[in-house]
């Protein structure tokens, strides 16, 4: 091969998912077009992994793992239009679209994953006129399972752009991807603690009357903390450096870790703490670049289970949430993050045909998660819920078909691409069944 492999164990960000395969590292098209030629000449599996930001198995390899981290692809700009290489990550992109007057019209609030990792998963933001990340995706350029580098785009494939821009890393491995971009812009942020009897009433207005609207929950108490985005001509109300190193990095990671290890120390306290962690955070106002608002550092580690539901399935599937914390055995040391998306038409996305809730249930890497996590998938596939693609689930592959209208027309587009499963993987092998 003329790529070498190197022995290297590999593991996500949490920890909890990890693997021995051996990892290639290209860095030409040409040598990931060799990679995956002798790969499956030798009856080998090839699995893309990101920056390890997935809480499910979608990243796990069984064969040869590809790193895209070196793999030189140049960087092309046309107007709103942006060629970029698919191991790029967010955070760089973030930087090269600022650079150039231009932003990604919607964020999630991690950076970390390469752009790739973040399509092919369907990661999203929160805002009733944005699906997800996937939908700015205007072109992808694939190298398929017999090692030939094709490319779908909107005007002259768009079935298999729509199948393939949430692929879930069964089309191939991805080289470049084109997002439609938009002007640089500013958001104001408005974050403020508040009841779940002020926020849970007000939500329908919230979100047809603001950009960006989400709130967290903090389990064991009746508190959340609403977040509310909008677009400005003006950064008018930069925060103080001082008072986003107190909020972002010293009560949201380093205060926040010593409180939730010692929750995990002393499961007893988690309550009592959870009310403290919502009472530490203040309400606050800026003004920043759209990126800088939509992303914030994650440093404190947890496993998380993501599911989206029809959004005007949200006050059951949220207060059914609540009575399973309630009646729990263990204790939950990590807030409940709620968002909102608009529908979309790319086959495998949570969006797909519906207007969407996303509910996050969380918890601190290290305690308890599996009946938590359980129960509020029941609780999400009886409601019609799809569970995000990188975040924990345990649906079985008739409740995901179900979920999904083109499910199998997804499946035989992916199998004409990768006719000899090149890019199965053991997610996609339990997912598919």
């Amino acid at each position: 091969m003329g790529v070498s492999l190197v022995e290297r164990s590999w593991h996500n960000w949490t920890g909890n998912v990890g693997d021995a395969a051996p990892v290639a590292v290209p860095e030409s098209v040409s040598d990931l077009v060799s990679v995956v030629r002798e790969a499956a000449s030798q009856g080998r599996r090839v699995r893309v992994a990101g920056s390890g930001h997935s809480f499910s198995e979608i990243a796990r390899a069984d064969g040869v793992r590809v790193s895209l981290s070196r793999l030189d692809v140049p960087v092309h700009i046309s107007g709103t239009s942006v060629t970029v290489p698919a191991g790029m990550t967010l955070r760089a992109l973030n930087a090269l679209l600022a650079a150039n007057g231009l932003a990604l019209p919607n964020l999630g609030d991690i950076d970390a994953q390469t752009v790739a990792g973040a399509v092919q998963t369907g990661t999203h933001g929160t805002g009733a006129a944005y699906g997800c990340l996937s939908t700015f995706v205007t072109a992808m350029s694939v190298v398929t399972g017999d090692g030939r580098e094709v490319t779908w785009d909107r005007e002259n494939t768009p079935r298999e752009l729509a199948a393939a821009a949430v692929g879930l890393g069964g089309f191939g491995a991805i080289v470049s991807v084109t997002l439609e971009c938009v002007p640089a812009f500013v958001l104001r942020a408005v974050e403020k603690p508040q009841p779940l009897t002020s926020i849970l009433p007000a939500l329908p207005e919230l979100i047809a009357a603001h950009d960006h609207t989400e709130f967290f929950w903090f389990p064991h108490t009746s508190m959340g903390q609403l977040k509310i985005n909008d677009r400005v001509a003006t950064d008018d109300a930069p925060l103080a450096s001082w008072r986003r190193w107190l909020d972002d990095e010293f009560l949201s990671n380093s205060l926040y870790g010593v409180v939730l290890r010692v929750a995990r120390r002393a499961p007893v306290t988690a309550p009592p703490l959870m009310k403290v962690a919502a009472r530490a955070l203040t309400a606050r106002t800026y003004t920043a670049a759209s990126y800088d608002v939509f992303c914030t550092p994650r440093r404190v580690r947890f496993t998380e289970m993501e599911y989206s539901v029809p959004r005007e399935a949200l006050p059951e599937a949220f207060a059914a949430l609540r009575g399973i914390v309630d009646r729990l055995p263990f204790r939950i040391a990590f807030p409940v993050e709620v968002r909102f998306t608009a529908a979309d038409q790319l086959w495998m996305s949570h969006g797909y045909g519906r207007d969407n809730a996303y509910i996050a249930a969380q918890q601190f890497v290290g305690m308890p998660y599996r009946q938590y996590f359980d129960e509020f998938e029941k609780v999400c596939l009886d409601l019609g819920g799809r569970p995000h693609w990188g975040k924990m689930h345990y649906a079985d592959p008739a409740r995901l078909r179900a979920a999904y209208p083109r499910w199998d027309e997804w499946v035989a587009m992916r199998d004409a691409a990768d006719p000899d499963g090149v890019f199965r993987s053991p997610f996609l092998d339990r997912m598919l069944g």
